[in-house]
């Protein structure tokens, strides 16, 4: 906003206005800030929901996500974060891609979670280890989101594509790319499936070598 404030003031110093032309310069760039923040103002209640996660994180939510999870016999940050896999990728193929999310899922519930799984599976872990959680859990949300998007046909990068394809004279039907995308997706659960399941032995090896030492 001081940007354009600055721009605008400078436009009219250019044109060589007084200082009343300056204020009046400076007042409707004001105006027209304001005029598009009214007539768009429903794209900015995403931002809402910044101050009410870091509210419930301070009302205890990362504590209270450990301690749910730790009631649950069969958790492990591995499983866990598959079952999250699961869910990103289907809600991502039906379009609905701001359900997950760093800021609103990984953060405060995804990886205190997984961190919770590890420690009633493990016990006390090092901090390497708490670090390792969080970078999977932020890794399996994009991972699920990016290629479970591409399946809903509706989706901007469905459009990239098609639009790119067309530039470069291949015209290709946007219902097939997306259908194209449901083996992609599949491939990608796999794979990071695997390496989730790798993750979980992983865990154990550094747990037991700790404990030994």
């Amino acid at each position: 906003m001081v940007a354009a404030l600055v721009t605008g003031v400078l436009a009219a110093v250019v044109a060589g206005a007084d200082a009343a032309g300056l204020w009046r310069a400076g007042v409707d760039t004001l105006a027209l800030f304001g005029k598009a923040f009214n007539d768009n103002r429903y794209f900015h209640i995403t931002w809402l929901v910044l101050p009410v996660i870091g509210l419930l994180e301070r009302e205890g939510l990362q504590e209270r996500a450990r301690m749910l999870i730790g009631k649950v016999r069969a958790a492990t940050a591995g499983r866990l974060l598959l079952v999250y896999l699961v869910l990103r990728q289907a809600t991502s193929a039906l379009g609905l891609t701001s359900l997950g999310g760093h800021p609103q899922m990984v953060r405060p519930l995804v990886a205190p979670m997984a961190e919770g799984a590890a420690e009633k599976d493990q016990g006390e872990i090092s901090d390497e280890t708490r670090f390792r959680i969080r970078g999977m859990a932020a890794a399996t949300d994009n991972i699920g989101l990016f290629f479970g998007e591409d399946i809903f046909i509706a989706i901007g990068s469905i459009v990239l594509i098609v639009g790119f394809l067309e530039q470069a004279g291949i015209k290709v039907e946007a219902l097939h790319v997306s259908l194209w995308a449901i083996p992609t997706a599949i491939a990608a659960f796999i794979v990071h499936g695997v390496r989730l399941w790798f993750f979980d032995r992983t865990l154990r090896s550094a747990a037991v070598k700790g404990g030994e030492a």
